[in-house]
Parts: structure tokens; sequence; C-alpha cells
């Protein structure tokens, strides 16, 4: 059952651990919240209103922004533990204003203004995503949603992760695709917040049907539904956009020259624009069964190689549809680059029980195996100029990322053996960087692991620093192809959210 909270009466202020520049405040009738308060250092002091009859907050906030670093905003809160759903309608009562000006609901580990937290904001102008900052004074990240100014918008904790949650007609709320794991001490800060993002004003926000409610523990029996949500990230910024939430498990995203995302799905293969509120055509691969996430598009954009059936076999055909041809007749086969000159296929081949890497004429021919160290080859790749392929081996102990030249000379492991796994390198179009999937240390490297916590990492093609560009719940099948734009500026990947029922 769910519990939902009722009004609280008022904390004592000397129960608070308080930042200096926090302007403590505490309402008469305040609803759920019973107090609110400047975090960070506003130039004008916000207010909060609590409409009982209605069950509205009306509230003034002003502040620079809620986000990089620091924030400045007005929050009306509560202190709570344990797992929560929370809800709201939000409205803008004044037009114009800064079109960034954001109402928020959050969860907040403090009142500093460097806070870790996880907040749903609508901007003034109806963008709204997922906002989170994972450690105190990090730099904020988010995740758009592909919906401008939805009615209603929400976010559920459960344990260490919180989800997005919308509705964008006053339907049903429902999951929005983003979520991130953000574990807090308890007792945290849950409440609504309003920013000005132009710290000489106010700006006022009206949340309507308010909901706040306690989630009883899951028991350990508990098995929530994997949904999947199809994403594109710009890499110089990390800035996250939703395109595509189902509940169906789909995998492996493909960015195509026209700027359609191509994607495996239940043994099918689906096309999706990259626009608000698309939604993905199917593919017809004529004769073709069980098409796994094995895929990519030739360097001339006019066909496709996939890898499908039982035991597995790579297939050549056009990326229309229609009839494919057979290209390994032995298997397992599971395909993974294409030649820049679109001559030749690199794929990992099982053969006598070793998974190898092996490149084979893209019309068909004689295979051509190119590593035999004991232990897992996979994911090759090659690089934009044809002279090597990036693979991941697990030859050195822990799952890492090798290139060779296209001979299966020079094998030199790329990325260093720093306590993670490290898979299926992709190299930018231009050459100059390359994104990987990355596990804990305890992935075992055969497992071809899903649903686990990842992280998509970054590091120059050449070697160098590696940086992290997002965390999440993924797993192999996040970007075990090719996914960056033609422009080398985006990537596109799947992550995973479990949803339990409400």
């Amino acid at each position: 059952m769910l519990k939902t909270i009722g009004a609280m009466t008022a904390i004592a202020s000397s129960t608070l651990i308080l930042s200096a520049n926090v302007n403590l405040a505490q309402a008469a009738d305040s609803g759920l919240f019973p107090m609110h308060a400047d975090v960070g250092s506003p130039r004008h002091a916000g207010s909060m209103l609590y409409q009982a009859a209605a069950k509205t907050y009306l509230m003034s906030g002003g502040g620079a922004n809620m986000w990089s670093k620091t924030d400045g905003f007005h929050f009306a809160y509560k202190q709570m533990s344990g797992d929560l759903s929370f809800s709201a309608n939000v409205r803008w009562p004044k037009p114009g204003g800064n079109p960034h000006r954001k109402a928020c609901l959050i969860v907040r580990q403090s009142l500093d203004a460097d806070s870790p937290y996880v907040d749903v904001a609508q901007h003034g102008v109806g963008l709204t995503a997922l906002q989170f900052r994972e450690s105190k004074g990090a730099d904020t990240q988010e995740i758009q949603s592909g919906f401008s100014g939805p009615v209603r918008v929400g976010l559920e904790k459960r344990g260490d992760y919180i989800s997005f949650w919308i509705s964008t007609n006053g339907e049903q709320l429902h999951p929005a695709g983003g979520s991130f794991k953000l574990p807090l001490t308890e007792p945290f800060y849950v409440g609504l917040a309003v920013s000005a993002h132009d710290d000489s004003t106010l700006e006022q926000a009206e949340f309507s049907k308010v909901e706040l409610k306690e989630l009883p523990p899951l028991p350990a029996s508990a098995r929530g539904e994997v949904q999947s949500t199809l994403e594109f990230m710009t890499v110089a910024s990390t800035d996250r956009t939703i395109l595509y939430h189902t509940p169906a498990n789909i995998q492996a995203p493909n960015w195509t020259r026209d700027n359609n995302l191509i994607f495996n799905g239940g043994g099918k293969l689906f096309k999706i624009a990259i626009t608000n509120g698309a939604l993905p055509e199917r593919i017809n691969v004529a004769d073709v069964a069980s098409i796994n996430n094995d895929h990519a598009i030739s360097p001339d954009g006019t066909q496709l190689a996939i890898s499908a059936g039982g035991v597995s076999r790579i297939y050549v055909g056009p990326i229309t549809g229609g009839a494919f041809k057979l290209i390994t007749p032995a298997g397992p086969s599971y395909f993974h680059g294409w030649s820049p000159d679109g001559k030749t296929l690199t794929f990992c081949g099982q053969r006598d029980r070793e998974v190898d890497i092996y490149t084979i004429p893209a019309e068909g021919g004689a295979e051509m195996r190119l590593t035999t160290a004991p232990g897992r080859d996979d994911g090759p790749e090659y690089s934009s100029d044809g002279q090597y392929i990036y693979f991941n081996s697990e030859r050195s102990g822990l799952m890492q990322i090798w290139r060779m030249k296209t001979d299966g000379s020079e094998q030199t492991q790329m990325t260093p053996d720093d306590d993670h796994n490290n898979w299926f390198a992709h190299i930018s179009p231009d050459g100059r960087n390359m994104v990987f999937l990355t596990f804990n240390k305890d992935v075992k490297p055969n497992d071809h692991p899903a649903n686990k916590d990842v992280m998509l990492r970054l590091m120059p093609a050449n070697g160098g620093p590696i940086t992290t560009l997002a965390k999440f719940f993924g797993g192999q099948g996040t970007i075990n192809v090719p996914s960056w734009s033609p422009d080398s500026r985006k990537i596109a990947f799947v992550t995973y959210t479990t949803i339990y029922p409400r």
C-alpha cells in the first residue's frame, strides 16, 4: 500500500543544519512542507503561499540558477527517509520572464548551495529535464525529456535510483525514461523549488495537485520491469536527450547519414527519426529471423550488415530492407565493424571454443583470423582511417580496449588495467576520440552482462586521459555497435530503468 504523507508540525530551526547564507522561514499553514528557505545567495528573498482549499503552492524564487557547481533558489521542504514518489502539476502564472527559470521537484542531500541532488526541472520555455549533481561541488548534468511542457511531472526514489516521470496530456503519470543513481544519507530533503535564472528579479511558479507518498520497502523477492530508453548525448556538454522510451528491451543504436537511428528489439530491426515524438518503424529483413544486437551501416550508407540466427551468422543487405545475403557460413559469428572502404567486415567468431577477431570480404569469401590469445577477444571496429582495428580482450586479466593493424600485427593495449572492465570501443568519424562502455571489476568478461551499473567513457583514439561522460543502469547492448553521429558531436546509446508496481 502507498502511504500519503500529511502535513507535519514545524521543525525547530535548531534541529536543522543550515548554511550561513540560508534565510529560514516558517508558514502558518504550509501543507506538506513545514519549512521554506532561500538556498544559496539570491539577491531577493523568495516566498511560499499555500492555498489549503486548492492544495496549491504559489512559490516565488530568485537566484542566478540551479546548475553548475552551486545553486540559488527558494525551497519548500521536509526531511524524509526511504523510498518515495513525488508528483505535481506545474504552471507559470505569468507569461514571459526568463526562458530558463526553473520550477522543480527535488530530492537533495542538504541545504548547502553545492549539495548533491536530483530534481525534475521544468523551464519557462517548457524544456523539462532530470537534473543531478553526483557529489558535493560537482558539476550539474541533465537528461532532457523529448516532450516540452508536460502537464504533470514526477520523480520516484527506489533505493539509490531516482527516476523521471511525466504526463503530457493529462494521462496517467508514466516513466519518461531518465534515471540516476544517487546514494543519499538519511534523512535527506524533499520539496519544491523555484529559481529565477536571473538574480535581479523573482519568478513565480504554481504547483498544484501535489502528491508526496512514502513507498514501502521492496521485498527481497520483488522483480521489477526493466524498461528501455533510447538517448543521445552532446559529447562536449554531456547533456543527454531522451528520444524514445519503451517497456520493451531495445539495444544497439546506429546513427544513419540522414539523421535516423537504427536499433534492435525482439529479434527485429527498427528505424526512428531523431525528432521529438518520433516513433520507430520496422525494417523488413526478408528470410532472416532472430536478429541479434550486432549490426552496422556500410560507409556509403546503402547497406546493413547484421548478425542473426540461433547459431549467429552474418548477413548483408539493403538498408531499406529486403533480401539479405549470407556472408559467414561458419558460426557463431557476431558482426561489429565495416572497413571505411566498404570492402571488409570484421567480427568476433567462436571457433573450437575460442572467441577471436576475424575479417572477411563484404561480398563473402575466406575468413581471416587476426587474434590467437587465450580468452575472449570481442567488439572489433575499424578506425576511421582504416589503419587499425580496435577490440576488447581479457588477455591482460580484466577486459580492456586493444588495437592492432588490420593484418593482426602490433596488438597494443589502449586502456589501463585500472580496476574496470572496458568493452566496445567506438571511434569517432573524425578519428579523434573513442567512446567505450565500462563495467565494474567484478563483472565477468564472458557474461556479456546486462542490467548493470555502467559508465560511458571517452579517451583520445591514440591514447590519453579518460573522461567519464555518464553513469547509468545499462548493459552490453547499450553501445555495442558504432554509435557516433556523422559529425562526431553526439553519441547514441540505450539505458535501462527498473520500474516496480506502484
